[in-house]
């Protein structure tokens, strides 16, 4: 709105208020009718229409974009508001006035009835309204395309974060899973090794003798033994058969050695760890001959890496191929039990996965997975001796973000049971004390859980048994192309 210098009139716009004082008729703080004119000056003009004229409608009383209606017919104005009144009710504005008696003609406003002493007085003043009327419609209007500029602005403006958000996630994921382009085994491994040196845990030869050793085993792909322990099974076995407080009964797998997380894999690496711990107690057992005659050694992180890549060349779990796309060598990447299981089918070794995908218990516990494996090691070794060293190998057993192997299963007195599981965050230390175990066990605490320390949503075991013919590791290889897990109702 203008206000005009000379009378103070709000006007709608500077080409009304120019009009307006380019006609002294219509701005002059005098009137210049006769008093029993209604109206004769501008101040009366304006009064008159602050009181007498109607209000413009509230914003949003019409949709934006509807034609504005004829203040004398009511009728929708289909283009100009002012072309339709000079079209359809020009006469009003030329009508003829009354007779005041004294030969003055009074003309009255067909708007707001406001009596005018002058036809041009009154064709300035219709005016005024009708670019009154257009300037509130205009005005409306343009809000409206404010608000929605607003909004379409907000709007990208948080698609923009949410995608921005979106990327930091996939880009802390792909750190997490190691899929980040940020190098392998090899790489963390001297990274580590030279923050070791900073800090002054390492000394600078001792760095370049096992950067040497590190070097000598990948290219050999054979595991340099460095984060391994035997022999703790064989202890277990000697230490149940003397004690008697609690455990009835316990049953251990055959043969295995614990292998622990190093300076190239840890944070990633506890799915290769597992397999290597599974893969000693074959290489022990004769069973696995054949199948193990070009795997007679413990492989290295990037060697097992490699021989995955090997199986989903042949076929086995293409959907789990392209989660990697179709490459682990190099990486950081973490496996689970669809690799275990496309890993150990490749080289012929029968083995299953069975998905405990919810609790079975109370507080989110998971009693059938502890009475499936007691099934497992319990079903062909069936007697009264209290300790059970069977000829079954260890089970993997995989949770969201970390994986362990399952060496056996004590049952209580009170017919509770505790699984015991090599763990690959346990350093070498660790394991060396359960090899001078002591009468009360304590040391035993590092292997066991109960049915209330295994809480995670969901667990997967990856279980061997047996041996596979080449048609059977065919048709398997057919199969893990459509299903790899049978699910536990």
């Amino acid at each position: 709105m203008v206000l005009c210098d000379v009378c103070g009139q709000a006007l709608p716009s500077e080409a009304a208020a120019r009009r307006h004082l380019q006609r002294p008729s219509l701005c002059r703080r005098q009137p210049r009718s006769p008093p029993r004119a209604a109206a004769a000056s501008c101040d009366e003009l304006r009064r008159h229409t602050e009181t007498a004229r109607p209000e413009p409608s509230p914003p949003g009383s019409r949709s934006p974009g509807t034609p504005p209606e004829c203040p004398f017919c009511g009728e929708t104005a289909g283009g100009e508001l002012e072309e339709h009144v000079r079209a359809r009710h020009g006469h009003l504005l030329g009508a003829p006035g009354t007779d005041t008696g004294n030969g003055e003609q009074l003309y009255e406003c067909p708007m707001c009835s406001l009596t005018c002493t002058n036809i041009q007085i009154l064709e300035e003043h219709v005016e005024l309204h009708l670019e009154e009327h257009n300037f509130s419609e205009g005005g409306n209007i343009r809000d409206l395309e404010l608000a929605q500029q607003l909004q379409t602005e907000e709007d990208e403006r948080q698609r923009s974060e949410e995608e921005k958000r979106e990327r930091e996630e996939f880009k802390k994921l792909q750190r997490q899973y190691g899929l980040d382009n940020s190098g392998g085994f090899k790489q963390q491994f001297l990274r580590n090794m030279e923050r070791e040196v900073d800090r002054g845990r390492m000394l600078p030869f001792e760095y370049h003798k096992r950067k040497a050793d590190m070097m000598e085993s990948l290219a050999s792909g054979i595991d340099d033994g460095k984060t391994k322990t035997s022999g703790v099974i064989e202890a277990l076995c000697k230490y149940y058969q003397n004690e008697n407080k609690d455990v009835r009964r316990v049953w251990l797998s055959a043969g295995v050695d614990h292998f622990h997380s190093s300076l190239g894999d840890r944070g990633w690496g506890c799915g290769y760890r597992n397999f290597q711990m599974l893969l000693s107690s074959l290489l022990q057992n004769s069973c696995y001959n054949d199948c193990l005659r070009d795997t007679t050694l413990i492989p290295s992180i990037p060697k097992i890496q490699s021989m995955i890549e090997d199986a989903w060349r042949e076929g086995f779990d293409p959907h789990g191929a392209s989660h990697f796309n179709n490459r682990l060598h190099g990486s950081k990447a973490w496996i689970g039990a669809c690799e275990i299981y496309s890993l150990l089918t490749s080289l012929r070794i029968k083995c299953q996965i069975i998905d405990f995908h919810k609790p079975t218990g109370p507080m989110g516990t998971h009693p059938r997975l502890f009475e499936w494996i007691l099934h497992y090691y319990s079903a062909d070794n069936e007697g009264s001796a209290k300790v059970v060293c069977t000829s079954k190998p260890p089970i993997y057993l995989q949770h969201q973000g970390h994986s362990r192997t399952v060496v056996g299963i004590e049952e209580k007195k009170n017919k509770s049971l505790c699984l015991l599981l090599f763990d690959p965050g346990c350093s070498s230390q660790q394991m060396q004390k359960l090899l001078k175990q002591n009468g009360d066990g304590t040391g035993l605490k590092l292997l066991r859980k109960f049915v209330g320390s295994l809480k995670e949503k969901q667990y997967q075991i990856v279980a061997v048994d047996g041996v596979l013919s080449l048609q059977e590791k065919a048709a398997r290889c057919r199969a893990s192309q459509v299903l790899t897990a049978e699910k536990i109702p």
